[in-house]
């Protein structure tokens, strides 16, 4: 399993991954599930994966050698985002035909963001089945993997008009509460910003346990609970006798 977050904001686009994946608990390993795309000054696109392993990979694979072969229709070529996740989609049902008669679950799910010179950002929840959805300023952030965790600091703090600052907060914080309840999802973060209308490819940063921000973040948001919990009025006694 994995969480994977991607935001459409009004400043911009935010993206963060975990890296583990599991096949049981003695057999854990690290694999990167963030993935760029783009063409500096033309169009910046970001690729999230959750899912089969396998699957995923074939996918990132399929639409990295078809920007090498220089075939007509490939990532770098898309006129649009609502092409490029069109072509994201047939290809990660491409990849599940082929697995199609072993009769085991292959699925994945996909996050895809980013912008194409002459159009605004765009952000696609694509489904295992190849079909997707877009965000919108009422719905302005997707999850995939295990994402029951860090879903509340989401509803409760973010908006599509939140900044790019507090957005980052959000998504740690949404993180920490995932890993501290699944063991399936863990560090290193891989984390990526894209400004609006910058059409610069970011660098990405990775983050681990050990990073001094996210430590931070992590120890004042469990204490800040526990004081906050600490400070609430108590129940009447009929609550509770």
């Amino acid at each position: 399993m994995t969480y994977c977050v991607a935001m459409r904001l009004e400043e911009g686009l935010m993206f963060v991954s975990d890296s583990r994946t599991n096949a049981g608990l003695d057999h854990i390993a690290v694999f990167r599930k963030l993935h760029l795309f783009g063409i500096e000054g033309e169009r910046v696109i970001v690729l999230q994966s959750s899912g089969n392993l396998a699957t995923s990979q074939s996918v990132i694979t399929l639409l990295r050698e078809r920007i090498q072969a220089e075939e007509e229709f490939n990532i770098h070529t898309v006129k649009t985002m609502y092409e490029a996740a069109t072509l994201v989609g047939e290809t990660l049902r491409e990849v599940l035909q082929n697995y199609k008669e072993q009769g085991m679950d292959f699925s994945c799910s996909l996050l895809l963001g980013g912008q194409i010179l002459g159009e605004e950002p765009k952000l696609f929840n694509i489904y295992p089945q190849g079909n997707f959805i877009a965000a919108t300023q009422d719905t302005p952030y997707f999850q995939i993997g295990e994402s029951k965790y860090g879903k509340p600091i989401l509803d409760r703090a973010l908006n599509y008009f939140t900044s790019i600052d507090k957005a980052l907060r959000c998504a740690l914080i949404s993180f920490d509460s995932t890993i501290r309840s699944n063991l399936s999802v863990g560090t290193p973060l891989d984390l990526m910003v894209y400004i609006n209308g910058s059409f610069k490819l970011p660098k990405g940063r990775r983050l681990y346990d050990d990073d001094p921000y996210f430590q931070m973040i992590r120890t004042q948001w469990s204490e800040g609970l526990k004081q906050v919990l600490g400070q609430l009025p108590s129940p009447p006694a009929d609550y509770w006798q």
